[in-house]
């Protein structure tokens, strides 16, 4: 029997939910996994068919054959260190039932992005705006940041672009699960990208941040699963958002008081801060994430 499977008990054929959620936390707990519990919950409960919450209605039932030998491969992956997005195809992102498609060819959504959304969300002038409203997320993915803007607000033009086809296949894939109109463009950073007429009131990006010599070190899940073009910032990790912050500069990519909303990472806020004031972006603000870590740049239209 693999190690991967929980074995059949001498006292009885088969075993409850409740005994094989046991044994896959533990099983996942000596694989070193920081989120053990949540994982088998999540793998538990596709093998099910049933929500996470479900599981626990569902204790005492006896899992069949089938539902054993779905969950023997789900583990056999996730021990093989895969994501459990990835396992599971989805991924939750900013609350509200937003449930995004995620594979291989795209970014994971992750928490510390729903902070740049939320902050976006928070400056754009309230419905109905008193003009047409256009914002642009460059770098789209899996369409997280687009789909989450349009999801709140329905009033918005919403443009997203990424260089990969492959990501623009499952950004409008979910657009069309979800039933939102936003407009996918294939483009390298602004090129490509429609032009909004009297330009964007917002320009949002979570682009490559990582710098190239520390791609090595990531956890496996990261480093193996995730596409790399994603990932790879370049020497210090700010190769595209330089690029990003330079284009966005200039006349008519903003709208006055417009805002470019940058991700970073870890140590990085300072310098993308210099990097937007040395192109005479105003209002400059860095605002951190749940973990109190500076996360997300911002900076106003330069003026003239």
């Amino acid at each position: 029997m693999s190690s991967a499977s929980p074995p059949r008990p001498a006292r009885q054929q088969l075993w409850t939910v409740q005994e094989v959620l046991q044994w896959t936390v533990e099983r996942f707990e000596r694989a070193g996994f920081g989120e053990a519990r949540a994982d088998a919950q999540h793998l538990v409960a596709q093998a099910l068919g049933c929500s996470r919450m479900q599981i626990f209605l569902r204790y005492d039932a006896l899992v069949d054959d089938d539902q054993r030998a779905t969950l023997r491969e789900l583990i056999r992956r996730r021990l093989a260190r895969e994501p459990v997005a990835y396992i599971a195809g989805k991924r939750g992102f900013h609350g509200l039932g937003l449930e995004l498609a995620v594979d291989r060819r795209v970014l994971i959504p992750r928490p510390e992005t729903e902070h740049l959304v939320d902050w976006l969300l928070e400056l754009l002038p309230p419905p109905p705006p008193p003009f047409p409203l256009h914002v642009l997320d460059v770098g789209t993915g899996s369409g997280a940041i687009a789909l989450a803007v349009k999801h709140a607000r329905r009033d918005v033009d919403v443009v997203a672009v990424d260089v990969s086809p492959d990501a623009l296949a499952v950004a409008r894939e979910n657009a069309a699960r979800l039933g939102l109109q936003v407009a996918f463009a294939r483009g390298d950073l602004l090129r490509g990208v429609p032009v909004a007429a009297g330009g964007f009131a917002a320009v949002a990006a979570n682009l490559p941040y990582i710098a190239s010599p520390e791609l090595a070190g990531l956890q496996p899940e990261v480093r193996d699963y995730e596409p790399r073009l994603a990932l790879d910032g370049g020497r210090d990790g700010l190769d595209l958002v330089r690029r990003l912050i330079d284009e966005c500069a200039a006349p008519g990519v903003l709208v006055p008081e417009g805002r470019l909303f940058l991700e970073i990472g870890l140590g990085q806020a300072e310098a993308t801060r210099e990097l937007l004031l040395a192109r005479g972006y105003q209002a400059v603000e860095i605002r951190r994430d749940a973990a109190g870590i500076d996360r997300v740049v911002s900076g106003a239209a330069p003026v003239g």
